[in-house]
């Protein structure tokens, strides 16, 4: 039986972020980029907290994988790779557009009822062949078209309005908040538009890795046992081909994993350990090694790990430097629970 107990919402403040990893040139720190890190336990309690992670932010991407849990709960008859599109943020290759387009005939529907930003292809080569053959911004190819076309797939199999699918008061978008607040446990702290014109919802980082455990561990007969394999198996779908979250995936055993912008990231094993990453400045160099530092916090085995490190930092065509977690990130370290 589903928790109805739920925590107040968090408070919508000015972050208190903290350093969580320094830009190394010629063995000295050059620049620092804040942020939060919230590290939590097999047992859902926090072994590290950095940062502010019970202040309300917006998850972007990374909230994803839960609103593919509400649309699976409410009848998206989706699985495999095309439920793992319906969560992902995908780089506009020709196997996404091809299963985007797919979901849409399954609705009998076309590009021209999605209601996304259009826009070009994330990935950049993928982008600059598809402006070199003389193609402009679509719907298409907006990294978040998988998740449009299932919400309307939805919604044409529930008897839902299809043109006002966005709205906050759209019987799909007031499922997938009710999920929100679940698998977090906290109430909604605010409501804005995402980029791609869906409601997006504030919660803390704390939540967001809750929410995120609650889907890795949850049981095989349930909608989040379902959006975990789909996402598990076909990590690409979600992302596409050499994007970090994917290879992450690929290199870590059962790790569920999803990025979003400004700099979000969250991720789940699936014997309970969860981390949610928030970089203050939107910075992907960062976001990606203290992901993996916090992955090594939570419990995975470094080795695994090493290959995400985040870009080097270049001086006359060589390698000087990198990126470097905070101390308080060491894998070897004692738990850190104290935030700003």
């Amino acid at each position: 039986m589903r928790s109805r107990f739920l925590a107040d919402a968090p408070a919508i403040r000015e972050p208190r972020h903290v350093p969580v990893a320094h830009v190394m040139r010629g063995g000295m720190i050059e620049g620092v980029h804040y942020g939060s890190v919230a590290v939590l336990d097999g047992e859902g309690e926090v072994r590290t907290g950095i940062g502010d992670i019970e202040a309300a932010c917006y998850p972007r991407s990374a909230l994803k994988p839960v609103q593919a849990v509400a649309m699976v709960r409410a009848g998206l008859p989706l699985d495999g790779g095309l439920l793992a599109l319906a969560m992902g943020s995908h780089s506009g290759e020709e196997h996404h557009l091809a299963g985007t387009r797919l979901i849409l005939e399954l609705a009998g529907l076309t590009e021209a009822d999605l209601r996304n930003v259009p826009d070009l292809p994330y990935a950049p080569a993928v982008r600059d062949a598809w402006v070199r053959e003389g193609r402009g911004p679509s719907r298409l190819a907006q990294n978040c078209s998988g998740k449009h076309a299932a919400m309307l797939y939805l919604c044409k199999l529930s008897g839902w309005p299809l043109e006002s699918y966005l709205d906050a008061d759209h019987p799909l978008q007031r499922a997938i908040a009710e999920t929100v607040e679940e698998l977090t446990g906290q109430r909604i702290a605010n409501v804005t538009v995402d980029g791609c014109g869906s409601p997006l919802f504030a919660v803390s980082l704390h939540g967001l890795a809750r929410a995120a455990a609650r889907i890795a561990t949850a049981a095989p007969d349930t909608a989040e046992h379902r959006v975990a394999n789909a996402l598990r198996l076909h990590p690409e779908m979600a992302s596409g081909t050499g994007r970090d979250s994917a290879a992450l995936m690929r290199a870590v055993p059962g790790l569920l994993a999803k990025d979003g912008f400004e700099g979000v990231q969250v991720a789940a094993l699936p014997d309970g350990p969860a981390i949610a990453v928030k970089i203050s400045d939107g910075a992907d160099r960062a976001r990606t090694a203290v992901t993996a530092a916090a992955l090594a916090r939570a419990g995975v085995e470094p080795r695994l790990l090493a290959g995400f490190t985040g870009e080097p930092v270049t001086g006359g065509g060589r390698t000087v430097g990198g990126i470097r977690p905070v101390a308080a990130l060491d894998p070897s370290g004692p738990p850190v629970t104290a935030t700003a």
